[in-house]
């Protein structure tokens, strides 16, 4: 029996508005086509048929809400229009109908795989493309492979230019995932999974740290956990849990450290690497809680213990390698010296922030800015205004352009600390330039 391929385009399109659930989408249809005095009932029955890709060209009054709500023509969002009998049918339609499909899922879902396109070769756009329309045949191990390179380089891009870079490029490669992974052989369906896991892990950060609600955030964490327990991926779900932890705001540290808890308790075992970083999201936690210093080094010990276990790295690290595998001995001492500020002992966290942050190359810009946002924090935290704002500066002139949200959040932290010191001139323009962003 012939299999229906879901429309990838559509799906990914919605989520990338924000429309989570096909609820949300008819609501988001219903206000628009309101607005725009045209029929606003609309069924999730038929949002399903649209999604499924069984459903022809939309009605008059449909096509009209459709491409005003998304600002895409209906074949960006993988509707066909149906054939005119009376058009010639010229030698190399077949190859131009392809090359526009591949175009349009890669770049004109409402902007998805916008400025991704460096991510795939034309070799893996026409396979991906395949995948889309025809699941059951190309779901195999070379689409999986084009996949994991392509999410690997939409993490490097996050490290080096921020989230509103690798964002599109992400979802419209957890779409593919998700169409796929339906029809695929059990032993590619469980790579898919996997891979999908990694994908929604960094789905979630990518919201978080561009400054999406919280519950968006959540919802990609939660993504990660079922496809990492579809997978029979267990360290995955430990790590997500990790994730959440590092994900929650400050003012819950008890739910901060139950997830990290439970990342190192729970029915799985992570690999060294990811242990020591959740071991020390433990220890910060426990500061944050008003814990004494000492029982926070506790649990960093067993941090340095952990990561001493792991064995020396034989490949850079990667979204899709091996967990954990960009945590350094350099990264568990910066985020040492944050457990430190966050136990109440500033002057320790600025003498291990500097010398830990002098090389350079050890971290991504995305890491060196929210680092020495930190470092700025701590400054102001010893007493030391001027010093503080002249490395929140330097902290901003990273973060700025790339809208690295968690180090512009830290600095926010950092110009409140600082108010009471906007009589001096390194402060003023500190908080001068932080407005400006």
């Amino acid at each position: 029996m012939a299999q229906h391929p879901v429309n990838a385009q559509l799906v990914a399109a919605r989520i990338a508005r924000d429309w989570h659930t096909q609820d949300d989408f008819a609501e988001a249809y219903e206000k628009h086509a309101r607005a725009m005095n045209e029929q606003a009932t609309i069924s999730i029955r038929q949002i399903r048929r649209w999604e499924s890709g069984r459903c022809g060209w939309p009605n008059r009054d449909a096509r009209r809400v459709l491409e005003a709500l998304f600002g895409q023509p209906l074949e960006a969002l993988g509707f066909r229009r149906p054939p005119n009998p009376k058009a010639p049918s010229p030698a190399g339609l077949p190859q131009l109908e392809d090359d526009v499909r591949r175009r349009a899922f890669l770049g004109g879902v409402g902007g998805v795989l916008a400025g991704a396109l460096p991510l795939f070769d034309l070799d893996a756009l026409d396979h991906l493309t395949a995948a889309t329309h025809d699941a059951r045949r190309y779901s195999d191990h070379a689409l999986v492979a084009h996949l994991r390179g392509a999410l690997d380089e939409a993490a490097r891009v996050d490290g080096r230019t921020g989230p509103r870079r690798a964002l599109p490029a992400t979802l419209g490669i957890l779409a593919a995932v998700n169409t796929t992974a339906r029809h695929a052989r059990t032993d590619v369906r469980r790579d898919l999974l996997a891979l999908g896991a990694r994908g929604a892990e960094l789905a979630a950060w990518l919201h978080k740290d561009g400054g999406a609600p919280a519950r968006d955030t959540a919802y990609w964490h939660q993504q990660a956990k079922e496809w990492a327990t579809l997978a029979d991926d267990g360290p995955m779900h430990a790590y997500v849990l990790l994730r959440q932890a590092q994900a929650v705001d400050r003012d819950d540290p008890a739910r901060m450290l139950d997830y990290a808890r439970a990342a190192t308790t729970g029915p799985w075992t992570l690999p060294p690497r990811p242990r020591a970083e959740a071991l020390q999201q433990e220890a910060r936690a426990l500061a944050m809680t008003g814990a004494p210093v000492d029982d926070v080094d506790r649990i960093l010990d067993r941090a340095h213990h952990a990561l001493d276990q792991a064995a020396p790295p034989t490949a850079a690290a990667t979204c899709t390698g091996p967990l954990g595998g960009s945590y350094t001995p350099e990264r568990l001492m910066v985020q040492t010296a944050i457990c430190y500020r966050e136990a109440g002992h500033p002057d320790r966290a600025v003498a291990v922030f500097r010398h830990h942050l002098v090389t350079w190359d050890a971290f991504a810009p995305r890491d060196r800015a929210f680092f020495t946002a930190h470092l700025a924090g701590a400054l102001a935290d010893a007493g030391e205004p001027d010093a503080a704002a002249e490395t929140a500066l330097h902290a901003l002139d990273i973060a700025a352009a790339c809208r690295f949200g968690q180090a512009l959040t830290e600095l926010h932290r950092t110009a409140a600390r600082l108010s009471t010191h906007q009589e001096r001139p390194a402060v003023r323009e500190f908080r001068a330039q932080l407005a400006v962003v």
